[in-house]
């Protein structure tokens, strides 16, 4: 493809998207993504499951819309294989799309989209734009099927995903934790209504086990001792800040299972 012909290159937006396009050329067994044809702001993704989920064994295929302030502002996520979680040919609302402007950061990345989203996956949908709650028993059925599906552009969608291929996850990933620590860390408090549901003590033990375990021994060296102090005060706030937090921990287990564990 030939973007330059067809694109200003001196456009932000351009740029970027060519410099994460030419990262990307090479699939991964986690994710895929690519420009649409000549479309430079239109692309198609492809995702695994994740493990020791509902989703385990799926391969869920889906687009991303750019607008032309990109990466200043969000992409748009649009899921095409029926999973149980996302309602399919909408837009969803996550805090890396469209729908929350206010927590999109410049820094962040398709890469970084692609793990957060399959980080959401097994997270309840409660109520948000896009959701879906299925049981478990349909989301497997789904992730079973999904493997057989195709794409009129991009062809058998199992085939995009190349597990013999590995590709380091970026500096970006390990600072998208830490800008969403912070972020959460500068919100201020707020008065929590009691229908909102708060993490029980043991999940708030679980949680503090689960990113000591999960966190490589390299980085907690370089992490500032407070930021395992917030992380743990965090934990006991409204349930929203929890699920940012559980959300954290599980892009760090794909951070570092691709770092350590192939």
């Amino acid at each position: 493809m030939d973007f330059e012909t067809k694109y200003n290159v001196k456009s932000p937006a351009v740029k970027r998207l060519m410099r994460e396009a030419c990262e990307l050329k090479e699939p991964t067994e986690e994710y895929w993504a690519h420009p649409v044809d000549d479309n430079l702001f239109e692309w198609h993704f492809t995702v695994q499951g994740p493990p020791a989920t509902d989703f385990e064994g799926g391969v869920y295929h889906g687009r991303i819309l750019f607008p032309t302030e990109y990466p200043m502002k969000p992409p748009n996520i649009i899921i095409l294989t029926p999973n149980g979680r996302f309602e399919t040919n909408k837009k969803i609302c996550l805090s890396i799309s469209g729908h929350h402007p206010e927590t999109w950061q410049p820094s962040w990345s398709i890469r970084t989209a692609l793990l957060a989203l399959i980080a959401f996956m097994p997270t309840p949908g409660n109520g948000t734009i896009g959701s879906l709650d299925y049981t478990p028993e349909e989301r497997q059925m789904l992730a079973h099927k999904s493997r057989m599906l195709e794409c009129p552009n991009c062809g058998k969608i199992v085939e995009q995903l190349l597990p013999s291929v590995i590709k380091p996850p970026a500096q970006e990933e390990f600072s998208l934790i830490t800008q969403i620590a912070l972020k959460v860390e500068e919100q201020p408090s707020v008065e929590v209504k009691d229908e909102e549901r708060q993490p029980s003590d043991d999940e708030k033990v679980r949680l503090r086990v689960g990113l000591s375990r999960l966190i490589p021994p390299s980085e907690m060296q370089t992490q500032p001792q407070h930021s395992t102090i917030g992380i743990v005060s965090n934990a006991s706030g409204s349930y929203k800040n929890w699920l940012i937090w559980f959300l954290v921990g599980a892009i760090i287990f794909l951070i570092y299972r691709r770092l350590f564990l192939m």
